[in-house]
């Protein structure tokens, strides 16, 4: 299965039809409340649209199961919520809380034009977005001595730019220096020739957990 992606920025988009404006938002949420206060927040910045249809797209964390959630605020049934809900998975993204804003403009576009529309205003905020993936990630580690910390840090540094890779802060104690790569599994053994190269063999790299990172695409 592909990973998913998350917004790097929230993102709002325009779309006309038939003289109906559709202003499509696309939020990084974290829960059901943050969302809800976003919807409040649409709400009152738009008192006179007639729809504030939406779609929210959690992740599974350890504290919750995936959770899918749409509305379709008082367009019929099926034609706004579940068309916006449908793009966002169709998408790959997590996380996500889009609203569609309409402002009804006097031409009815019947249950096939509302579904498209809708459709069409999270597809267009979807193309306009700047996006993450999300993926699981190695946490290696090696330790050196303090005075070879300066070899080591740039070392790692010129690994990690070419493969994407992301160097956290060296951690010191008064005997040796700690440094941390979060790097992709099918990166690791890369990591451990290159390390054994310039150190000839003498500083292993160890895999001492996993975590989860929003990466650039």
């Amino acid at each position: 299965m592909s990973d998913p992606l998350v917004l790097a920025a929230d993102v709002e988009t325009e779309l006309v039809e038939k003289k109906s404006r559709f202003l499509t938002r696309l939020h990084r949420v974290q829960d059901v409340a943050q969302a809800d206060a976003l919807l409040r927040s649409a709400r009152t910045q738009h008192p006179d649209a007639r729809h504030h249809c939406t779609a929210l797209v959690l992740d599974e964390t350890a504290d919750r199961a995936e959770m899918h959630r749409s509305s379709d605020d008082g367009e019929p049934s099926g034609t706004a919520g579940m068309p916006m809900l449908q793009s966002l998975l169709h998408a790959r993204l997590v996380d996500t809380f889009a609203i569609v804003i309409r402002y009804f403009g006097g031409v009815k576009l019947g249950a096939g034009g509302l579904v498209r529309a809708y459709t069409a205003g999270v597809e267009q905020a979807v193309a306009a977005a700047s996006l993450r993936r999300r993926t699981e990630l190695v946490v290696a580690q090696l330790e050196v001595p303090p005075a070879e910390v300066g070899i080591a840090e740039n070392a790692i540094r010129l690994w990690a730019a070419g493969h994407g890779a992301s160097v956290e802060p060296t951690q010191y104690s008064s005997r040796s220096a700690v440094l941390s790569v979060l790097v992709a599994p099918t990166d690791l053994a890369a990591l451990r020739a290159d390390t054994a190269r310039w150190s000839s063999g003498r500083h292993p790299v160890q895999e001492v957990g996993r975590r989860t990172a929003d990466v650039p695409l």
